[in-house]
């Protein structure tokens, strides 16, 4: 059975192409649910509302989800509230970025 944070920790893999960071180091993945039948819930929000990539990220998202073993759907849900700053972002990758 998978976590959110198993789910968490293979959402890593999917990358922002804009940033070429991925998404859960940047803070857009605010919450993953899971329920007994394994149907997964993804809340996570882009970097702005007219994002080029986003149908890109929230495809790779569902796609990351559901090879998951004990996953049976996903879905992602787009949020913006609370709205995306670079604030979201774990302090490694803010300094990185020289924030």
């Amino acid at each position: 059975m998978q976590t959110p944070e198993t789910i968490r920790k293979a959402l890593r893999g999917v990358k922002d192409p804009e940033l070429n960071l991925n998404i859960v180091d940047i803070g857009l993945v605010y919450d993953i649910a899971i329920d007994e039948a394994g149907h997964v819930h993804v809340k996570m929000t882009l970097t702005s509302p007219g994002c080029p990539v986003g149908p890109e990220i929230v495809g790779d998202v569902k796609r990351t989800v559901e090879d998951l073993e004990g996953v049976t759907s996903a879905e992602v849900e787009i949020v913006w509230e609370p709205y995306w700053t670079p604030e979201r972002m774990d302090p490694r990758i803010r300094a990185f970025m020289g924030g």
